[in-house]
C-alpha cells in the first residue's frame, strides 16, 4: 500500500505538475493562503477534489519552506456504508489519517428546497465547529477553478448579483478560523485526469440530488461547456472579470464582509 501512495503522490508532482502542483503553489501565494505556525484542518468529503488538496497539502508540508500543521476531518453527515467503505478504502490507499465525527445533515435537509445550499451550509458550520474544536486556526476545502466559475454565473443568473468564491475568507461566527481553497486555481479536468491515471475511485456528493443530476449548479456546469464551445477561454474570462470590475461602469456596488 506504501508503494501506491508513493506512486500517487509522485503523479500529483511530477506529470501533473503543471496542470496541478503550479497551480495549486500558485494559488496559495498569490493569496497567501498558508502562514507559519497554522494548524489547517483539511476538509475531506469522500470525494476527489479533497482527496487531491489532501495530498498536495501533504507535499507542500514535506518539501515547501513554510512549517505548518494539517490534520485530515472527514465529516459524515450521514453517508451509506457503501460510501463510507470507500472513504476508508481511499484513505488507506492515500496513506491518510483521518479524524472523522458524525451528524446528521443528510436527515436535517431531507425535505428543504433548496437542498443544495442548505447542505452545504450547515456542513460548513460542523466543520468550522469541530476545527475550532481541534484547535486549528484554518479549514482548507477542496473548491476548484470550475467551482469558482460556476459560482459567479450562479449569483448573476439566479441571484442578480455578482460575486465569486474567494479564495480565502475570514469566518464570522467561529472566529479566528479562516478559510481557504488552495486549488482556486486547478481545474477539474485535470484533478478527472489524475484520479483516472491512477485508477482511483471516489464518491461524488452522495446525495439524492446529486445521484439525479438535479440542481442548478449542473444547469450551469453545463452552460459553461456550451460557451467554451461557442467562445475559447470563456470560462478564463468568466474568472479574470472578478478581478477587473470597473466601478466607473457599474451602476451600484455593496460594501460588506461576509
Amino acid at each position: 500500500m506504501k508503494e501506491v501512495s508513493q506512486k500517487i503522490e509522485n503523479s500529483i508532482i511530477k506529470k501533473y505538475r503543471k496542470e496541478i502542483w503550479h497551480n495549486f503553489v500558485k494559488a496559495i501565494q498569490e493569496f497567501d493562503l498558508i502562514e507559519d505556525g497554522d494548524k489547517i484542518a483539511v476538509c475531506i468529503s469522500g470525494g476527489k477534489d479533497s482527496f487531491l488538496l489532501a495530498k498536495c497539502m501533504e507535499e507542500l508540508q514535506k518539501h515547501g519552506k513554510i512549517n505548518f500543521d494539517l490534520c485530515y476531518i472527514l465529516m459524515n453527515p450521514g453517508y451509506s456504508e457503501k460510501h463510507l467503505d470507500l472513504i476508508h478504502q481511499n484513505a488507506s490507499k492515500l496513506n491518510l489519517n483521518l479524524h472523522i465525527f458524525n451528524s446528521n445533515i443528510f436527515e436535517q435537509i431531507e425535505d428543504e428546497k433548496d437542498i443544495c445550499y442548505l447542505c452545504a451550509r450547515k456542513r460548513r458550520g460542523a466543520l468550522y465547529s469541530e476545527a475550532k474544536r481541534l484547535g486549528c486556526n484554518k479549514i482548507a476545502l477542496g473548491h476548484h477553478f470550475d467551482d469558482v466559475v460556476e459560482t459567479i454565473l450562479l449569483s448573476m443568473i439566479y441571484n442578480g448579483e455578482f460575486k465569486t468564491m474567494m479564495p480565502i475568507l475570514s469566518s464570522v461566527n467561529f472566529k479566528p478560523i479562516r478559510l481557504i481553497r488552495p486549488l482556486y486555481y486547478v481545474r477539474e479536468k485535470d484533478i478527472i485526469s489524475w484520479v483516472n491515471y491512477n485508477n482511483l475511485s471516489f464518491i461524488d456528493c452522495a446525495c439524492k440530488v446529486t445521484e439525479k443530476n438535479l440542481g442548478k449548479r449542473s444547469e450551469v456546469k453545463k452552460l459553461i461547456q456550451n460557451l467554451n464551445k461557442l467562445y475559447k477561454g470563456a470560462d478564463i474570462n468568466i474568472m479574470n472579470s472578478t478581478k477587473n470590475v470597473n466601478l466607473n461602469t457599474i451602476i451600484s456596488y455593496l460594501d460588506k464582509k461576509e
